[in-house]
């Protein structure tokens, strides 16, 4: 199983698109559909490699990314989006936290 950089919770940047958002579950490699990788992953990163779910920032949207295309935002300000308290109950240190999953 591939380790992980980022964790739930963990507020990210999108190198290529450069938008900000949080981490709300982690895949140990890609476990979307062939169509979708086909239509909307034109890099082609690989499938082998964590992807994550990723609440993104002033938006009312998720996407799906691949690890390479992620690096961590050094921003300590939190993310506007509706459904952070679906996944988190707070925010501090930089990080969202959820006290249901002992984060």
């Amino acid at each position: 199983m591939n380790q992980a950089q980022f964790s739930i919770g963990q507020v990210i940047v999108h190198k290529k698109f450069n938008y900000r958002g949080v981490i709300f579950d982690v895949d140990a490699e890609y476990s979307g559909t062939e169509q979708w990788y086909e239509e909307v992953a034109r890099s082609r990163p690989p499938k082998d490699k964590p992807w994550y779910h990723v609440l993104v920032d002033g938006q009312l949207m998720t996407t799906y990314v691949a690890e390479q295309h992620l690096e961590q935002d050094a921003s300590p300000a939190p993310i506007s989006h509706p459904l952070t308290e679906n996944y988190f109950d707070r925010f501090e240190k930089g990080l969202y936290r959820n006290s249901r999953i002992n984060n």
